[in-house]
């Protein structure tokens, strides 16, 4: 068995990732740009493939649509937006080195529209809503189960709106979400070990036809 090579001393070991510090946007103006991405523990961008995918379902949708991602990471997801057409996009993420790389690839590629806010997900959906076309919850998977239905039950206190579509990327495992009626499955698919889903919000139920069911 061959032995492995220990690290110099002195020069930490980084965080194993299952991704090479890059990410590649696929789509729009910035086709094929490449961007560095930190290699923080638990940090998981969208596979190409996936968003791809993602944004074939989105292709008739994106063009000046308002964005929102509660888990940035890398910004994967809200970048692509924005080269695709999207008029605004907000990343959220509360780790203080993803922002800080977030904050120089808006720069790097001049990225008119785009907002970096360094909070948690939760925490700035407490604040005084914004309406969104598009919203993304990409959380890591260890408390996907209870935070997208969090951030789904909060998303219905005026960030959506009848139309608004959610993107919600999942532990396989987790077949079936529980989240608010409200939220009708629009596209669903899944890669290896990720269930990625699209669903879109329908309107409230008038007074009349609780009153009916009732």
């Amino acid at each position: 068995m061959a032995r492995t090579k220990a690290p110099p001393r002195g020069r930490p070991r980084g965080p194993a990732t299952s991704y090479p510090g890059k990410i590649r946007i696929i789509g729009g103006r910035w086709r094929s740009r490449r961007l560095e991405v930190p290699a923080a523990e638990g940090l998981r961008p969208t596979p190409d493939r996936v968003r791809e995918t993602l944004f074939n379902w989105l292709a008739p949708y994106i063009e000046g649509a308002r964005c929102l991602d509660l888990f940035a990471g890398t910004g994967a997801l809200c970048l692509e937006a924005l080269s695709r057409g999207a008029a605004e996009v907000v990343m959220v993420e509360r780790s203080a080195e993803a922002v800080r790389r977030l904050r120089e690839n808006v720069a790097r590629l001049g990225a008119e529209g785009a907002e970096v806010v360094a909070l948690d997900a939760l925490e700035y959906l407490a604040g005084r809503p914004r309406r969104f076309d598009v919203v993304f919850i990409d959380p890591p998977f260890v408390v996907a189960e209870t935070i997208i239905r969090a951030c789904a039950e909060r998303l219905l206190r005026g960030w959506i709106g009848p139309g608004s579509f959610v993107y919600v990327e999942a532990p396989r495992r987790l077949c079936e979400l529980d989240l608010p009626e409200r939220f009708a499955p629009y596209r669903s698919a899944a890669a290896g070990q990720v269930r990625y889903q699209l669903l879109r919000l329908a309107p409230a139920p008038s007074r009349d036809a609780e009153s009916a069911a009732s």
